[in-house]
């Protein structure tokens, strides 16, 4: 069996929490018809499901694909990926580690976050329609029957509440990533196996917990 090493998208590789909440916001305020800032959104709205934050705004029934997509592609603009991704990507292969992404995104709106490159240094991606969403381990079981890796040779690095539960569901080391949405504390709180308040030396702690011995 393959050892493995899954992430998260937001948050943990891509920085992406200004863009979120300018999503919600410009959603809303093309849906209501009215302006929406991102200080009209309630607290913790880029960890919350978006039909929850927009619910109390006012906006009924099913959320419109087209508009959302049409306010991600503004919002996005601003994202980046964080400057340690293509580094720990290119280590992990080299090092013959399978990686994947297990993300809340839908597949259509993965290539305004990640650059091709990126992608490419990618064994796996698991989106929203994939599989049933986190907190679920749904889609973290479905990478690694993708991958051929076992839950017990493999960490999964998240930076939400949602995926610490599907980590530890699934069977998988839960790497809690403190620099991205929900924050170290709460990371623990959670029950991750460790907290990472920073990315540094990630190749190496990541190596370690999957037991690779050079």
């Amino acid at each position: 069996m393959r050892r493995a090493v899954l992430f998260d998208l937001d948050g943990v590789l891509v920085d992406s929490r200004a863009a979120q909440l300018a999503t919600l916001a410009g959603f809303a305020t093309s849906a209501l018809d009215r302006r929406i800032t991102i200080d009209d959104l309630p607290p913790e709205a880029e960890t919350t499901p978006r039909e929850q934050v927009l619910a109390p705004l006012g906006l009924d029934g099913a959320i419109d694909e087209n508009g959302w997509d049409a306010a991600t592609a503004t919002a996005t603009l601003v994202t980046e990926v964080f400057p340690f991704v293509a580094e720990t990507l290119t280590k992990l292969r080299a090092a013959d580690v399978a990686t994947g992404i297990v993300t809340l995104r839908s597949r259509r709106r993965l290539h305004w976050l990640l650059p091709p490159d990126v992608i490419g240094l990618l064994d796996t991606v698991v989106c929203y329609e994939d599989a049933t969403p986190k907190p679920a381990p749904d889609g973290l079981l479905l990478a690694l029957d993708r991958l051929g890796a076992a839950p017990s040779s493999t960490v999964f690095v998240g930076d939400t509440e949602a995926d610490m539960h599907a980590a530890r569901a699934a069977g998988v080391t839960a790497v809690g990533a403190g620099w991205g949405f929900a924050g170290p504390d709460a990371l623990t709180r959670t029950g991750a196996d460790l907290v990472l308040s920073e990315p540094a030396d990630l190749t190496s702690v990541l190596l370690r917990l999957i037991g690779f011995h050079s």
